[in-house]
């Protein structure tokens, strides 16, 4: 198996276990379109590689991954192949995490934020840190959470606390996601990786194709909800990436002021 080269992503193998770590601290792991890439590229390496029985997946610094890259968004820096979003990565990189059979835990040290929100709840297990918090705040820059939050949130909390939290977009601290059941498990601040690690020791020496199956078991009802609305929602984002609501949104974050929304 080829080894795990990104600029990214640090990835170590201990006993077993993938520790992979969002590696852009400078910029609370926010992802650039290269680090997306490196997202859907490790995703499937992890899946292929069958020496790797569980993958635990975190975040350097502050932050567990503040989302898209909203600066590179703002100056253009986004896809521009021919089919827009539907060619951006976004539907692969949703396809790729959950297409890895082996155990996936979450060590949430610090914000999830949109996409990293995202990555984080299609994990199998998240272990959140006391301190942090949790959301979707696409609609504050006046996009849809289409790239997996409308598919996702529902099946963890329920439809009207999906709609709650995805049309105002606040942040839930880590009390509040476990209670609503979100998350699984709040730890002490500095502890959420050790007992994420923890965890997938106890998991990488179990019965690996009985693990296995019954996450693949599981996993059919959340592809099951991708295919159902997945493309609705990465269509319905495009739709408000190219009105003025969103060119407001994203022109007000670079001035460092509150947006002006027209519904427009």
């Amino acid at each position: 198996m080829a080894g795990y080269d990104y600029t990214f992503i640090d990835v170590e193998i201990r006993d077993r276990i993938a520790i992979c770590t969002l590696n852009r601290p400078e910029a609370l792991n926010s992802v650039t379109q290269k680090g997306h890439a490196e997202l859907e590229a490790l995703f499937a390496q992890l899946a292929g590689d069958q020496e790797v029985r569980a993958v635990v997946l975190t975040g350097a610094g502050k932050a567990f991954c503040a989302g898209g890259d909203v600066k590179e968004m703002s100056a253009g820096g986004g896809d521009r192949r021919p089919a827009g979003i539907f060619d951006s990565g976004a539907r692969q990189l949703v396809a790729s995490l959950l297409s890895i059979e082996q155990p996936v835990i979450a060590a949430v040290n610090g914000a999830a934020v949109g996409l990293g929100a995202t990555i984080a709840l299609l994990c199998d297990v998240i272990f959140m840190a006391e301190t942090a918090r949790i959301g979707d705040p696409h609609v504050k820059v006046g996009l849809v959470p289409g790239d997996g939050g409308a598919v996702i949130w529902p099946l963890l909390v329920g439809p009207a606390r999906a709609k709650e939290y995805l049309m105002t977009g606040d942040l839930i601290p880590a009390v509040e996601a476990e209670r609503i059941g979100l998350v699984n498990h709040v730890t002490p601040t500095d502890k959420a990786l050790d007992e994420a690690l923890a965890f997938a020791e106890r998991l990488a020496k179990g019965a690996p194709l009985a693990i296995r199956f019954a996450k693949l078991a599981v996993q059919r009802t959340i592809q099951q909800a991708v295919l159902s609305s997945l493309d609705m929602s990465l269509a319905l984002e495009a739709i408000t990436g190219n009105s003025r609501d969103y060119t407001e949104a994203t022109k007000a974050f670079t001035e460092k002021r509150d947006p002006s929304f027209e519904g427009r």
